[in-house]
């Protein structure tokens, strides 16, 4: 809306604004005003929508462990859903501060809102019938769709720019090129990326602060891939009008910033599937739109940690009949042991910040 304006003004002066050209307005401007301004929707709309959900949509604590149902059944009842009012925010902020004439900004709008419909029909069956949701093959099913449909996009846009499906190994160790291979494996970081924040997400404030710092370093691995002197300086691939997804990327740290005013100990609200898997696809997007999925893989540590803890329960139990967590996710084998929920949550979180530190590390090392 703001770069519409804009155009319009422009279209009276002597400016010239077009999808080839930088926008008059700084990027770094409209970065921050998009999380501000997602920020501030989601903290004074969330009150209103938590009392919506409330009476519509209330958290039912029925998992396939009846240890972690007893340890969880103070949060029945709970407001689920907010993901949705994420999302809304999201996009408002895009909306009003992003280049809709980009086709990354165009691609990242469309997975925020595809993502949350999956995850809204998700969680709308698990609070609507007696079901656990929609089933594993189903969800997976969509999932795979809508990242297929995203892997192509991207592989449209990044074919036509210099080391555009390039693999990039972090700590400066080298690269190769992938080629049309960049689309089954863009759809696999995709998928990969939405269910690894779907599975952290079991604590209050858990997924939200741990997605606080992958995305902020994401975003900022965004905008320094989109600027040809840093990036050239940090050895990373540069890509003219990549800085742009910084936008929503952006937009999404100020939501999730605002939505965790509402989902910290105890919780007022969880964001539910509506919510983890929207902001895991955006996360993978961002990454795979600079070659950076592995930078990702460090600084969404916590993300990779819960979803290999699934993994290797799931092969150990079916190979050795044994467990090696009391529980999984991560997260549950600490909640077995009867450590207070504030500790593991913040714990968690500090150990994202050090990745995310980490992972910065990794962008410049000689």
């Amino acid at each position: 809306m703001l770069l519409w304006l804009i155009d319009r003004f422009a279209a009276h002066s002597d400016a010239v604004v077009s999808p080839l050209t930088p926008p008059p307005v700084y990027l770094t401007a409209r970065i921050g005003l998009a999380a501000v301004l997602s920020f501030l929707a989601t903290l004074l709309f969330g009150p209103c929508c938590i009392r919506w959900l409330r009476s519509r949509f209330c958290e039912r604590i029925d998992s396939a462990s009846d240890r972690l149902n007893e340890l969880h059944a103070a949060k029945a009842g709970t407001p689920t859903m907010g993901g949705v009012f994420v999302g809304l925010a999201i996009v408002l902020s895009v909306l009003a501060f992003g280049n809709l004439a980009n086709a990354r900004v165009q691609m990242a709008l469309f997975v925020t809102v595809t993502f949350t419909l999956l995850g809204s029909m998700d969680d709308w069956i698990k609070l609507t019938t007696k079901k656990r949701g929609l089933t594993a093959r189903q969800k997976l099913l969509g999932q795979c769709v809508l990242s297929a449909i995203v892997a192509i996009w991207l592989y449209q846009i990044q074919a036509e720019a210099p080391s555009g499906t390039a693999f990039v190994w972090p700590f400066g160790l080298g690269t190769f090129t992938l080629g049309v291979w960049l689309i089954p494996w863009a759809a696999l970081v995709i998928v990969g990326s939405s269910n690894a924040v779907n599975l952290t997400d079991g604590l209050d404030g858990l997924a939200a602060g741990c997605t606080l710092f992958a995305g902020g370093a994401v975003t900022l691995a965004i905008y320094l891939s989109g600027h040809r002197e840093l990036s050239g300086y940090l050895g990373i691939p540069h890509f003219i009008g990549v800085g742009e997804l910084a936008v929503p990327l952006g937009a999404m740290v100020g939501a999730v910033l605002g939505f965790l005013w509402f989902n910290v100990h105890p919780a007022q609200v969880f964001m539910g599937d509506a919510g983890s898997l929207p902001l895991g696809a955006l996360l993978a997007v961002g990454a795979l739109a600079t070659r950076l999925e592995l930078f990702y893989a460090i600084v969404g540590g916590v993300f990779v940690a819960e979803t290999v803890s699934v993994m290797l329960q799931l092969a150990s139990r079916r190979w050795r009949d044994k467990k090696i967590f009391a529980c999984s996710p991560l997260h549950n084998h600490f909640v077995f042991a009867q450590m207070p929920e504030t500790r593991i949550v913040v714990r968690f979180w500090i150990i994202s910040a050090l990745l995310a530190l980490l992972g910065l590390i990794s962008l410049k090392t000689n």
